[in-house]
């Protein structure tokens, strides 16, 4: 009879366990990358009364229950934000703990950048992965914390080639001038601004002069680096300069600004072979220009790119890949322990891990600008909480009915 109070006990203890899983699931319905529990009961070794031939078995009551993670994918919702990752498929994002220089693992990709230009977690915990060296990422070697060279200035690159894509109107009377601007960079950085100046002579014929502003020179006075003359035919292409000649020569040399000597190709055909340079009988007009100059640059921006690339952008426009995230391929995850803030530390019994890229030795993809939602299903957590509700109802109806039949039994002997 005594034996049904504990029997009933433990059944208590279990169901309020039991409970406490539920609450906990429910309580994280929206954490990025929780993995929702699944509770498991097992019973108390059994004891047998009467002899080997009827006897009868009993059990003793439930055992402490045992909670497990179901490391299922979950939907992912795309958030857009820059640092924002999320794992589709095998994987962990790996971190460490600043203070301990514990490593630890989480399905949370919400990451930022902090003052010192170090890709962290919410919680200040440094992401690891592979930096880029000279613009090469070696995965294959240890990883590290991807700290970015935040205040770095990359160089300024100097113009070496130009182009201008433009029409001269082929009804233009002699002497009708047109200019054509162009932007060029120098060595230093600094942007010149060149005029490319047509003036016709006669029909289909043009002459030509480049100039640059006298400001810009050291020596002021003459600002003309190049002159020359333009044929076309009949059907408004170039014939002269000839495109076995392409590209035109221009040196701009005694900046002002102390910068090396410009030399410049100009481009008169485009790789198709035909005359960027044109003459029919609409107005004159300029389609485009390009060069390929570069202003000097800090890092203004940074992003995450699908396969877990870490790419910095430059104020003048530039991108370049500065590092990678890791990903550690644990085969058996539900060895992991929780610490809280989202992140899981390995147990004696987890075993090997092995960290790679995404998308190699079995792992998944890293998704930028998206985040991992909660496996946790509000219809299966209810269900359950109703299920453990009902055994904890019934089991304390147990030590109810017990007493009172100890009461009973108690009664009558005192009777």
């Amino acid at each position: 009879m005594f034996t049904a109070y504990s029997i009933s006990l433990s059944a208590l203890s279990a169901d309020s366990n039991a409970i406490d899983a539920v609450g906990n699931d429910l309580a994280n319905l929206n954490t990025t990358g929780y993995k929702a529990t699944e509770v498991e009961f097992q019973d108390l070794m059994s004891q047998t009364i009467g002899t080997a031939g009827n006897g009868a078995q009993i059990g003793m009551g439930v055992a402490p229950v045992s909670t497990q993670a179901l490391y299922t994918q979950g939907t992912l919702t795309t958030t857009n934000g820059p640092t924002d990752a999320a794992i589709q498929g095998n994987g962990f994002f790996v971190v460490q703990n600043p203070s301990t220089n514990q490593t630890l693992y989480t399905r949370d990709g919400s990451f930022q950048v902090n003052s010192s230009g170090t890709l962290v977690t919410q919680d200040g915990d440094a992401v690891q992965g592979w930096s880029a060296v000279n613009g090469v990422i070696n995965s294959s070697g240890p990883v590290g914390n991807l700290t970015l060279p935040l205040g770095t200035v990359i160089p300024a690159t100097a113009t070496t080639t130009m182009s201008i894509t433009a029409n001269l109107d082929s009804s233009s009377a002699a002497g009708t001038q047109f200019s054509a601007p162009i932007q060029v960079i120098d060595s230093l950085g600094q942007s010149h601004t060149l005029s490319v100046n047509f003036t016709q002579t006669s029909a289909n014929n043009w002459k030509y002069t480049v100039t640059i502003p006298s400001a810009d020179l050291s020596s002021g006075g003459n600002n003309q680096i190049a002159s020359g003359t333009m044929t076309f035919n009949s059907d408004g292409e170039l014939t002269s300069p000839a495109q076995s000649s392409d590209p035109q020569n221009l040196t701009i040399s005694g900046l002002a600004d102390g910068a090396a000597d410009l030399k410049i190709a100009w481009s008169l055909f485009n790789s198709s072979g035909n005359s960027n340079i044109t003459q029919y009988a609409t107005a004159s007009g300029v389609g485009g220009t390009t060069q390929n100059g570069v202003a000097a640059g800090q890092i203004s921006n940074v992003s995450l790119q699908n396969g877990g690339l870490l790419v910095a952008t430059y104020s003048n426009g530039q991108q370049s890949t500065v590092g990678q995230l890791a990903l550690a391929n644990i085969p058996n995850p539900d060895s992991l322990i929780s610490v809280g803030n989202n992140e899981l530390e390995a147990s004696p019994e987890t075993g090997g891990i092995a960290v790679g890229a995404a998308n190699t030795g079995g792992l998944g993809q890293v998704v930028a600008g998206s985040l991992e939602n909660s496996t946790v299903d509000i219809a299966t957590e209810f269900t359950n909480l109703l299920s453990y509700e009902r055994s904890y109802q019934a089991a304390s109806r147990v030590i109810t009915a017990t007493d009172q039949t100890i009461q009973d039994t108690l009664a009558l002997i005192q009777g």
